[in-house]
C-alpha cells in the first residue's frame, strides 16, 4: 500500500442525534459531574453501588457520581465526555443517554441490550442499578 493512502482524511461530521424534550440538560448535567469525577479517586464497583442501596439520604447526583467514577472499570476503557454545551456526542454520551432514555421509560429489554453491549456481565447488575437510579431521579 503506498504511503500517500495512508494520509490522514478529514472525517464526515456525524449528525447529533436528537433525544426527547429535557434529556439534552440532563446530559449536560452528566457532564459537569463527569468532569469534576475525574480528578477524583476511581472507586470499586461493587462498593459504590453497596454505599448507595444502603443510603436513602444520598443526594440525587449520587447515582451519577459513581457511576462516573466506576465507569472505566465497566467498560474497560476512558469514557469520552465532552464540556456542557457542546453540540457534538461522543459515542459514549449517547449510551449513556440512550441508556437513561430507556430506563426513564420502563423500556427493561433496550437497558439490558445497551448494558450487555458493552459491559462485561460480572459488573451489568450494578451499572443497571445506578443507570436506574439516575433515570429515576
Amino acid at each position: 500500500m503506498p504511503l500517500t493512502a495512508l494520509k490522514h482524511t478529514a472525517a464526515t461530521p456525524r449528525p447529533v442525534p436528537e433525544f426527547p424534550t429535557g434529556w439534552r440538560g440532563t446530559l449536560n448535567a452528566l457532564r459537569v459531574i463527569a468532569l469534576e469525577c475525574r480528578v477524583a479517586a476511581r472507586e470499586d464497583l461493587f462498593q459504590a453501588c453497596a454505599l448507595l442501596s444502603n443510603s436513602r439520604t444520598k443526594a440525587q447526583d449520587a447515582y451519577a457520581r459513581a457511576l462516573f467514577r466506576c465507569l472505566t472499570e465497566a467498560i474497560g476503557s476512558n469514557a469520552v465526555f465532552h464540556r456542557p454545551g457542546v453540540a457534538e456526542l461522543s459515542f459514549d454520551e449517547a449510551w449513556l443517554t440512550r441508556l437513561l432514555i430507556a430506563s426513564h421509560a420502563g423500556d427493561d429489554a433496550s437497558v439490558a441490550f445497551l448494558i450487555r453491549s458493552r459491559v462485561p456481565k460480572m459488573h451489568q447488575r450494578h451499572i443497571a442499578f445506578l443507570i436506574k437510579g439516575i433515570a429515576t431521579h
